[in-house]
């Protein structure tokens, strides 16, 4: 999988008359080569892969992740590097870099550390932007990335019916938070176990638990805290960042009430929120432009006389954004395979709902990957 991917990355680079890419991005250093590490940029440590129009690769990684790079990186070369040794990670690009070849990079992924650098040994030559490309290979999905989607549903389902379970009168948001993490691990342990016992893979989730409740509803990415939720109050529980099974990512949201709806106008809001989802679904087929998918979502929103909503969703894969994106000005074509996540959302001054899914675009429509009802039967929680 991995090898055929840097085929099919140097064929467009052959095209485009690229003579060397070299990628930062550690989502796109995964998806070409199967490596991956936790401390990359954050802790002052780039990874970084070049890829020759050849087909000869080098993946140029810290030390303290060789032996994983050993494992798993499936490339021609690998260099280590050590904090405060020699040049560190700097040690072979002089070597690497030809200062006649046409190099593509990740303008807005590179670490700036790094792109300075490398500009200073092609004497501030202009580069290509390698990120279109990349783009447009990992938008549409290989029959294995689909799988992984698919369990990747498994696993946000099981975190929000866990979620929901947990909700309740007089009980604290970390508490639900406590119930989504541990229903995603085991879920996310059971398949690894079943479908991938090869993998070094972890099955814990993480990422903070994004929820709200009562007053802090119109907060959209709130953190669980030690607030107390009460009945009659709405609780929003959003899974866009735990979802994240061997490295895939989905969208998943909901909107659910304790008891009773406590507001006059919540149902009438949470109805157009799931009724500007629909109509997203009813456009969302190969062929139709990304634009026109939101366009359909905020017609209904606008409609009933709420403001122009944010975009009605995402492209999603080993990262938590990919091409496209369903937002005015997005001119993607859509195509079978593309993994998308769809919300419906309605924001007011006191009061906000959300409902949010996951589908694989389907020459017979969405095949949708998260479940649990949006019926109000279903989301008022007794």
């Amino acid at each position: 999988m991995f090898v055929q991917r840097i085929k099919m990355l140097t064929e467009r680079m052959c095209e485009r008359g690229v003579d060397l890419a070299l990628i930062t991005d550690d989502d796109s250093v995964y998806y070409f080569t199967g490596f991956y590490d936790y401390l990359h940029m954050e802790f002052g440590r780039p990874t970084l892969l070049l890829v020759w129009r050849d087909g000869e690769t080098l993946l140029i990684t810290p030390s303290i992740d060789y032996n994983s790079a050993l494992d798993h990186a499936r490339v021609d070369r690998i260099e280590p590097w050590n904090d405060g040794m020699g040049n560190e990670w700097r040690e072979h690009l002089p070597a690497a870099i030809d200062g006649g070849a046409r190099i593509a990079i990740e303008p807005d992924l590179m670490p700036p550390p790094v792109k300075a650098y490398v500009e200073s040994l092609t004497g501030g030559r202009t580069f290509d932007d390698i990120t279109p490309i990349i783009a447009d290979m990992r938008m549409v999905k290989s029959d294995e990335e689909l799988q992984l989607a698919r369990h990747a549903g498994e696993v946000a389902s099981a975190m929000m019916q866990a979620g929901r379970d947990a909700i309740g009168h007089g009980v604290p948001e970390f508490e639900v938070a406590l119930a989504t993490a541990e229903a995603g691990t085991r879920t996310a342990a059971m398949l690894l176990e079943r479908h991938y016992p090869e993998t070094a893979m972890s099955p814990n989730t993480h990422f903070l638990q994004i929820m709200a409740s009562g007053p802090e509803i119109t907060r959209t990415h709130h953190r669980a805290s030690n607030r107390v939720m009460q009945r009659g109050e709405p609780v929003f529980l959003c899974f866009c960042g735990m979802t994240n099974f061997h490295r895939f990512k989905l969208g998943f949201d909901r909107t659910f009430w304790i008891g009773e709806i406590g507001g006059d106008h919540q149902e009438a809001v949470y109805r157009v929120a799931v009724e500007s989802q629909a109509a997203a679904l009813a456009e969302l087929r190969p062929g139709v432009l990304a634009e026109d998918v939101h366009a359909a979502y905020a017609e209904v929103i606008q409609s009933a006389g709420y403001d122009y909503p944010f975009r009605c969703g995402r492209g999603t894969g080993f990262s938590f954004l990919e091409k496209p994106q369903l937002v005015f000005g997005d001119k993607t074509e859509l195509q079978a395979g593309m993994v998308l996540a769809v919300d419906g959302s309605v924001n007011t001054d006191d009061f906000r709902a959300q409902v949010g899914d996951s589908f694989i675009l389907t020459d017979q429509g969405p095949e949708p990957l998260t479940f649990h009802s949006k019926s109000l039967d279903d989301v008022i929680l007794n």
